[in-house]
């Protein structure tokens, strides 16, 4: 079992040598379970909405002793205290990285059709060139995580860049053994706190109540203090009011739908706020190629282009500029509108429809201020499902805990099993078909003789009816015509 310390979510796995357990099965057992200071809810709505947090460290040891106390209880399979662990973000983020790829392909490098990148290995001055793995972007409702590959070890060009490579570089092998080097990966992982679209609101609203009241005294208006003389925010579509409630303090909004004031206003977001949040800007990210890249977006890049834009798939920034932009100009009561006519996706909600406008602009500016993806890249695809399944990163999990087992030498050996089998069964099943075949025959020969003794009897019963009539007509006709 993993449970992931990331805010973001909590996701669950068991693996044992004779069971799998469904994760909802789990999920439903832990969160009836009662276990005291297991879970707290997100704050917000939406996507994200009731999203379970985990308590900090210091709980962790607590939790997993109830589960590892609770859980054999529900469920019958081994189960120890081993198999549950808490995992870090980045340990999250390079498991959706290789469940991802894997769906994708990405990991057989036999065909060659596919875009390929040249990737260094290590230390030893060789390069090798294989298919290219692809990037992902996830934003839920508190963090936002980033996860792609490395080819290059030299893109590290100072002391300070290297000290910060070490917790967000992750280097392992998928290979076999650890002699394939082949599947030897570098990538580049991190998880950034905040960052989500739920809490990048909570942030903006408090940033706006703090400005607004240092205006007002340093200017002695009263902008925000009433619903008659509102804040104007940029960030909410036109004409819809709302208030913002922070420590005592009010602060009457209403919309003016202007997206590109409201990207505007975000900008300073992406620098973290008073130390408590990492900046998106200064801390370090590894280079991308962009040239020779390939990303998908996941939950909120994805909610965000699809449920109410419908732009959901390949990405282009000057096409989502200009719907979002014209989203935002549009009064409430037209969106509302718009909503009960079905004309958004089945997923919108009103959640969805009242902070679109901030969650595109904000989705804009991570994507192009934050981690610099040029407006004309073409290699982004949002997602929610890849082949028609949803990609969790309990499958990479999985991928990257058992990628030592011999399994091609048990797939061979299962399949000699199967073979020897079969060959078996094949020799008893044709003595079968062998003996069945002569009982039909023969079968079909008794029925073929019998229905020819009918016949003939029947043509036996014809000539003596054909003989007792000539007795009866013949002959007196013949004694009539003597003398």
């Amino acid at each position: 079992m993993l449970l992931t310390e990331d805010v973001k979510q909590i996701d669950l796995f068991i693996v044992s040598k004779t069971c799998w357990l469904q994760q909802q099965n789990l999920w439903g057992f832990l969160v009836s379970s009662g276990i005291p200071g297991l879970f707290t809810s997100n704050a917000g709505e939406g996507p994200s909405a009731s999203v379970p947090l985990l308590h900090p460290c210091r709980q962790q040891a607590a939790i997993l002793d109830d589960l590892v106390r609770n859980v054999p209880l529900e469920f019958d399979f081994l189960f120890s205290k081993s198999h549950a662990e808490v995992i870090s973000g980045k340990q999250e983020g390079v498991y959706a990285w290789i469940g991802i790829n894997f769906v994708l392909g990405r990991f057989d490098h036999e065909d060659e059709e596919d875009a390929v990148v040249t990737v260094a290995l290590g230390d030893q001055g060789k390069s090798l060139v294989r298919k290219r793995t692809v990037g992902i972007l996830d934003m839920g409702g508190a963090s936002l995580q980033i996860a792609y590959e490395v080819p290059d070890s030299g893109a590290i060009s100072s002391p300070q860049q290297e000290e910060a490579a070490k917790s967000l570089l992750a280097e392992f092998n998928l290979g076999c053994d650890v002699q394939h080097t082949g599947h030897m990966y570098r990538v580049y992982v991190n998880t950034f706190l905040g960052f989500g679209g739920n809490f990048a609101r909570q942030r903006y609203e408090e940033h706006v109540l703090n400005q607004t009241y240092v205006h007002n005294r340093l200017h002695s208006q009263q902008t925000g203090l009433s619903p008659k003389m509102p804040f104007l925010d940029p960030c909410l579509p036109v004409g819809l009011e709302d208030t913002v409630v922070r420590g005592g303090q009010t602060l009457y909004v209403r919309g003016r739908g202007d997206w590109q004031a409201c990207a505007e206003l975000l900008q300073p977001l992406l620098a973290g706020s008073n130390g408590s949040h990492a900046s998106l800007v200064e801390t370090y990210k590894a280079p991308i190629d962009f040239s020779n890249s390939e990303f998908y977006g996941f939950s909120e890049f994805f909610y965000c282009t699809e449920d109410v834009l419908r732009l959901g798939g390949q990405y282009s920034a000057p096409t989502f500029t200009s719907a979002a932009q014209e989203y935002c100009s549009q009064r409430w009561e037209v969106l509302t509108q718009r909503f009960r006519g079905g004309l958004y996706s089945a997923h919108a909600d009103q959640h969805r429809l009242k902070y679109q406008c901030f969650k595109s602009a904000w989705m804009y500016q991570v994507l192009h201020e934050g981690f610099q993806f040029p407006l004309d890249y073409p290699s982004l695809r949002t997602a929610q499902l890849v082949y028609d399944r949803e990609v969790q990163w309990t499958l990479g999990a999985i991928l990257y805990k058992t990628r030592f087992l011999p399994l091609r030498d048990l797939r061979q050996e299962s399949i000699r099993q199967a073979h020897a089998s079969w060959l078996r069964l094949s020799f008893v099943y044709n003595h079968y078909l062998f003996f069945a075949c002569i009982l039909v025959v023969a079968l079909a020969i008794v029925l073929y003789l019998l229905r020819l003794r009918r016949i003939h009897h029947r043509q036996l019963r014809s000539a003596q009816h054909t003989l007792l009539w000539l007795d009866k007509v013949v002959v007196p006709l013949g004694q009539g015509s003597v003398p």
